[in-house]
């Protein structure tokens, strides 16, 4: 729980707001996924007749059709990048938008109280938010409010790119899954008619024809599309972050007192997560 800003004199030492950093997987995004694959195995398992649903050569139809057209569309450079990003999808971001605001708010009234040079102990504690810590070096550098947010606005829209090829591959990815399926379906059905002759080779065939359909909805459905969601959805998040971040530093620039920061976090922030520190 995050606590607001400790109403100091001068000669107080230099001290954050305790945040509650968020670490470890994203729980909401792996077991919604795991769920949904478990409770499609279970309707297959209760059927009677799982192993007719596994199939080799409609795996690799599907997925790695999918994974050659979806890589196909991007660069190496992009492909890299997304799978970096999938990474941290998987994980929950290290901090709320309200507790940055908190965080960047406490920041903020050390600076008023005792100085922006004063600031240079703080930034060990706060080495797990690079953004701000790049702020604060530019800051502590002696860069201007033009150069500053400048850079630190160039940064945002870099991480922002990043996020968005990020959640175009996946979207690529859960594009493609049923029109490989449809292939698949249409091998499989090709195998078929061409041995119509030899009752016994229907049945693969046909499992072929069946199984890459199923295959592809499922995971562009269950598994693309989700992620590619999630994707977005942290990539707002971030963004929100970051601008809360950058306000903060320009207004230590301007060297605004803290109460104005407040009513200009809180146009950022959802009215739910709005501050009341100084009120």
């Amino acid at each position: 729980m995050a606590t607001a800003p400790a109403s100091a004199s001068a000669d107080a030492p230099l001290s954050l707001p305790r945040i509650g950093l968020r670490t470890g997987f994203d729980t909401a995004t792996v077991l919604g996924i795991a769920s949904g694959f478990l409770l499609v195995g279970a309707a297959v398992v209760l059927g009677g007749s799982s192993v007719a649903f596994l199939d080799a050569a409609s795996f690799l139809i599907v997925v790695g059709g999918t994974l050659g057209v979806s890589i196909a569309s991007y660069s190496w450079t992009e492909v890299g990048a997304a799978r970096r990003v999938l990474g941290r999808t998987l994980r929950r971001p290290a901090i709320a938008p309200r507790d940055a605001a908190l965080l960047v708010l406490g920041v903020a009234d050390n600076a008023r109280r005792r100085g922006v040079l004063a600031l240079q102990p703080l930034l060990p504690q706060l080495r797990r938010f690079p953004f701000l810590v790049n702020g604060l070096g530019l800051i502590l550098d002696g860069l201007g409010i033009g150069e500053v947010e400048t850079s630190l606005r160039q940064e945002i829209e870099a991480t922002t790119a990043r996020h968005a090829t990020g959640a175009a591959f996946m979207r690529k990815a859960a594009e493609v899954a049923p029109a490989m399926g449809l292939i698949g379906t249409l091998v499989g059905l090709v195998q078929m008619l061409g041995r119509l002759e030899d009752p016994t080779s229907i049945g693969p065939a046909m499992a072929v024809a069946l199984l890459t359909t199923l295959y592809g909805a499922v995971l562009a459905n269950m598994l693309f599309a989700p992620l590619a969601t999630k994707l977005e959805r942290n990539a707002t998040e971030e963004a929100l972050v970051s601008q809360i971040y950058l306000t903060g530093l320009v207004s230590i620039l301007r060297q605004e007192n803290p109460r104005r920061l407040e009513l200009q976090l809180n146009t950022l922030l959802p009215p739910a997560q709005r501050l009341n520190v100084f009120n």
